[in-house]
């Protein structure tokens, strides 16, 4: 699974392990956590994993291409990069819209971080291109102090940080990333960035993706209840990190999967457009069609023998 540990897009795998979800469904489950996205698709390609847990952006360009072993989706878990788009307090006046935004300056906090496709994208919805923008990497701390001094404009910035600055007063949203309905607001379409794959040609049982489903499914369910302290109890020190901002990221991280763990092909066909959009997939690589990158069977079923809530 994609690095680093306190990802909120993948904590639903660090929940169910250690609540003990995947023992309780009869799973010997070992997470091995990869420095990023790239490293866990390479994983699956090479054999040495049968689930992979990273974004879809990955899994195209890093991810198996033989034919036959095609990566399917099994679990979806979050729609987009949790990252907002805001404006630094000092320009709110000047910027109240994407349309203000050519010739500025837009932090990041990483050059080529996936979050770059999303903002590509939102910029091509108002007829715009990263060209247009003056766009600097300036790390996480940087970041923050080029917002509050004014000397950028805007940036695009991750939960807690994101949440802590706007309820400051210190910026103001723009553009939100951070939840399926946030994304499709802001995009017009519904898209999907991290999940759990597997390798067609390596996948498990079908019982054995069906129990897996139904552990995601309570970790998101535990996720969207539990208190801070209840889950940190559990959790690898390393997951959990300062206490404070463990409980701002949770409470941004509770609204953020995608509804049930479900991918339609045509989330995956609009991502794959704007991944495309963003940096150009080599002409040689064959993407699959939509409706191949999907195994879902198993997490209906789970979905279907589920008690009502």
């Amino acid at each position: 699974m994609s690095g680093p540990p306190g990802s909120a897009e993948y904590l639903p795998l660090r929940v169910a392990e250690a609540e003990g979800y995947f023992a309780r469904e009869g799973l010997a489950v070992t997470l091995r956590t990869t420095r990023a996205e790239p490293g866990a698709a390479e994983a699956l390609t090479q054999g040495q994993v049968e689930l992979a847990a990273t974004t879809l952006e990955a899994m195209l360009r890093f991810g198996p291409h033989v034919a036959g072993q095609t990566p399917r989706v099994v679990f979806g878990l979050t729609a987009a990069p949790p990252v907002a788009l805001l404006v630094a307090g000092p320009h709110t006046a000047a910027v109240r819209s994407v349309d203000d935004l050519p010739g500025l300056r837009v932090g990041v906090t990483t050059p080529g971080a996936p979050e770059h496709a999303w903002f590509g994208w939102l910029l091509a919805r108002a007829g715009l291109s990263v060209a247009q923008i003056h766009v600097l990497s300036l790390g996480g701390r940087g970041l923050v102090a080029a917002l509050d001094s004014g000397e950028i404009h805007a940036a695009l910035v991750h939960e807690p940080v994101a949440g802590y600055l706007i309820a400051d007063g210190r910026a103001r949203l723009l553009a939100d990333f951070r939840t399926p309905a946030a994304v499709a607001a802001a995009l017009g379409r519904q898209t999907v960035n991290a999940a759990v794959f597997v390798r067609a040609d390596r996948r498990p049982k079908e019982s054995d993706l069906a129990a897996l489903a139904r552990a995601l499914l309570a970790a998101e369910e535990r996720i969207r209840g539990a208190t801070a302290e209840a889950l940190a109890a559990k959790l690898p020190k390393r997951v959990v990190g300062a206490h404070e901002e463990f409980e701002a990221r949770l409470a941004a991280t509770r609204g953020s999967y995608l509804a049930d763990g479900l991918v339609t092909a045509d989330e995956v066909e609009q991502t794959v457009a704007i991944i495309r959009g963003h940096t150009p997939l080599p002409a040689s690589l064959r993407i699959p069609r939509p409706e191949e990158m999907l195994h879902l069977e198993p997490l209906r079923k789970a979905l279907k023998a589920r008690p009502p809530r």
